[in-house]
């Protein structure tokens, strides 16, 4: 994978102390509230986006010294208690982007994202893709394109999110039969295109690597 390299730090060699980390500041200062809800995106040693991981988890990797190398600014710091042989502080800080030691295949097949309501409903932006308006979650329903009693499947390509009423309407129906054309295709999102659907709160840095990944192709129609 090509990186900017000056972007790009290696961890340092062996595990760092592990000390009680109980201070968190984020980088630069934020709401309080933000740091909880952080997600650090975790890459394989080659550079895939793996997924999204708490500063938990991350702050473990840290610790067990099983990072390879990270990318952007430091986004979070943790700080533990005192260390014995220096009398300071323990301060780790986090970066948004990182990468995991261990060995991957370089033909690794990226995973498929699973089909559940909230990743159908961002793929669509909660609009229902028969009237087009916007809806809360709440009031949204997953249908089948092909209805699964006349053969269709449960799969990406043949479900779109509908709202309650066009869903009532269009039954056990196809499209074409029901009057009501499809405003988008139904598709499979990418790896990629799942992580960013799945989270609200992207970095700059994450949306950035995470944007360089997209599939390069168009959709087909």
């Amino acid at each position: 994978m090509e990186t900017d390299r000056a972007l790009v730090r290696p961890a340092h060699d062996g595990p760092r102390p592990a000390a009680s980390l109980h201070a968190v500041r984020s980088l630069p200062p934020r709401d309080p509230g933000f740091a909880p809800h952080l997600r650090l995106l975790a890459l394989d040693a080659h550079g895939r986006a793996l997924d999204w991981m708490s500063w938990q988890d991350a702050a473990c990797l840290y610790a067990r010294g099983a990072v390879a190398w990270t990318l952007g600014e430091p986004c979070l710091e943790l700080h533990g208690g005192l260390q014995r042989a220096t009398g300071r502080r323990s301060l780790l800080q986090l970066h948004p982007i990182i990468a995991a030691r261990g060995h991957v295949r370089p033909a690794a097949i990226a995973p498929t994202p699973a089909l559940t309501n909230q990743a159908l409903f961002a793929r669509d932006q909660h609009l229902c893709l028969y009237c087009g308006r916007e809806f809360s979650r709440h009031a949204l329903t997953r249908d089948h394109v092909q209805p699964v009693s006349r053969g269709g499947r449960d799969v990406w390509e043949n479900v779109v999110t509908a709202c309650v009423h066009c869903n009532s309407r269009k039954g056990n129906r196809t499209p074409q039969q029901a009057g009501m054309p499809l405003l988008a295709i139904p598709y499979r999102p990418s790896w990629v295109e799942h992580l960013i659907l799945s989270n609200r709160n992207i970095l700059a840095d994450q949306m950035a690597f995470l944007k360089a990944q997209m599939p390069r192709h168009p959709r087909g129609g």
